[in-house]
């Protein structure tokens, strides 16, 4: 619109200076003569007059309109020259902020360099962190490993006493998951049970335990593990963290039920050693004092002290001759020799040594005729002496006028031999039946019946079942009599055929 009105501005103002001139230059020209000729065309002169007018307004108002358009081109000139002043004075201050920026620049530079260098630290010191998790991951893993595998059972708690960690046996002993019961009260996973006051106590010793701050302190408690009381040592100690304050107990429980069980047989050994040593001992210092003192008046008198001192002399020889066996054969100390020998042989070697024993108590022995393969690959002395021990057993708890009936039989499908002694005695209570082959077991009903050390039957199974590989068996029936034998592998007839 402005370039529009400027564009009419300048438009009129050619035509009003031309009218303007045209008008003055008529109006000089009238005063010669071509003027005053022309001046004489009166139609002409106002129209002449009228352009003059016209023009002489237009020129007013073009030179009024361009000193308003150069004053405001002279103000425009002043504000822009305020303007370019403020411009350069912003451009200076522009200037100023832009050198400000790059000291800033170049100190936020050094500063990234340094936090670089920070950040690459920091990297370093991420990965090596990420490392020592792994490894610790690592030992966790390994460390909860071995936890898992270890025998004894083994109970983790916090301070709270909920648990922390548990192995595979304490989860059988306690009767719950142990990798889903984390974090559970640990009375109500050992406790949960009635009738068990063990398992009681053992939650208490705990938290006494945890109480007192106790590195270590063991105790021995009583559980029932399917119904049997099994007796173990619980270690306990407690946890410490980098403040030395209590954050856990960790508790261990071995089992020790077969090593009180095996001290207790050690102690009922040396028990009846002793008692069994002495009784023998004792008769052989009476008689001998006797003898020594002159109580043997006769002959007769002193032969028969003579055959007491040597008949319980045997018996402490028999004795101390079992136990070693019996310790040779448990130890793997004894000297074994095996090699094919014919049971039905030495069956009959053996009948002959206890024939007049059974004599004298009027007891009637029968053997069965002889088998054509009964062989066995053994040793000859320690099978010979589990004959006798039988043999002799029926013997004595056979009342007079009995028999005893010793037989063979062989399986050649099963491939083996079985040798059974069958007595009419007076037999076993069902319920010590499966005692009868421990050490120094007595039957306590027989027991006046014959006497005896307890070891034969046991050093019988020794030998047939540790040094064989054989069985040893028994029935009985109080008052009718007992059947003792035992099974042993069949030699290989090739190596029969050889050995021959």
């Amino acid at each position: 619109m402005k370039f529009r009105r400027n564009l009419y501005v300048i438009v009129t103002g050619i035509v009003a200076v031309s009218l303007f001139i045209g008008g003055l230059s008529g109006w000089l020209d009238s005063g010669t003569e071509e003027g005053w000729r022309f001046a004489g065309y009166v139609q002409w002169a106002p129209v002449v007059l009228v352009c003059y007018i016209i023009g002489a307004a237009g020129v007013i108002w073009l030179g009024w309109y361009w000193l308003k358009l150069a004053g405001g081109i002279t103000s425009i000139a002043r504000l822009l020259k305020k303007e370019t002043a403020d411009y350069k004075s912003k451009i200076g201050n522009r200037k100023s902020k832009i050198s400000n920026i790059d000291e800033l620049s170049e100190a936020i530079g050094e500063r990234i360099d340094s936090y670089s260098n920070v950040i690459g630290e920091l990297e370093k010191q991420i990965e090596d962190l990420q490392i020592q998790i792994q490894l610790t991951q690592r030992q966790k893993r390994n460390i909860e490993a071995i936890i898992y595998s270890i025998r004894d059972a083994v109970i983790v708690i916090d301070e709270f006493d909920r648990l922390s960690m548990a192995n595979e046996a304490a989860g059988r002993l306690f009767n719950f998951d142990f990798r889903a019961s984390q974090q559970r009260p640990i009375d109500e996973l050992v406790c949960s049970e009635e009738g068990d006051a063990g398992k009681s106590e053992f939650v208490d010793f705990l938290r006494q335990s945890r109480q007192s701050k106790v590195r270590a302190t063991k105790r021995e408690i009583a559980f029932l593990e399917d119904g049997e009381p099994r007796t173990f040592d619980c270690i306990v100690s407690c946890v410490y963290d980098e403040r030395e304050q209590v954050c856990g107990v960790v508790a261990v429980l071995h089992d020790i039920t077969r090593e009180k069980e095996i001290s207790q047989m050690k102690n009922d050994f040396v028990s009846h050693v002793s008692h069994e040593l002495k009784t023998p001992l004792a008769s052989i210092n009476a008689y001998s004092e006797m003898l020594l003192d002159g109580e043997a008046k006769d002959s007769r008198m002193r032969k028969e002290f003579y055959s007491v001192i040597q008949s319980q002399a045997q018996r402490l020889n028999r004795l101390i001759e079992d136990i070693l066996n019996t310790s040779r054969i448990e130890s793997g100390l004894i000297k074994v020799e095996k090699a094919p020998v014919s049971l039905t042989i030495l069956i009959e070697e053996q009948l002959q040594m206890i024939k007049s024993y059974a004599e004298e108590k009027d007891i009637e022995i029968i053997a069965q005729k002889p088998i054509v393969f009964d062989q066995v690959y053994a040793d000859k002395d320690m099978i010979s002496q589990v004959i006798v021990n039988l043999l002799s057993n029926a013997v004595k708890y056979t009342p007079g006028g009995g028999s005893i009936r010793i037989e063979t039989e062989v399986d050649e499908t099963a491939n083996i031999a079985r040798v059974s002694v069958t007595d009419t005695g007076v037999g076993i209570p069902e319920d010590e039946i499966e005692h009868i082959f421990d050490k120094f077991y007595r039957v306590g009903a027989n027991e006046s019946c014959a006497k005896g050390t307890g070891l034969g039957l046991n050093l019988v199974k020794q030998i047939i079942e540790k040094v064989h590989d054989g069985r040893v068996f028994v029935a009985s029936e109080p008052g009718v009599g007992s059947t003792f034998g035992f099974e042993l592998p069949l030699a290989r007839r090739g190596a029969v055929e050889a050995v021959v």
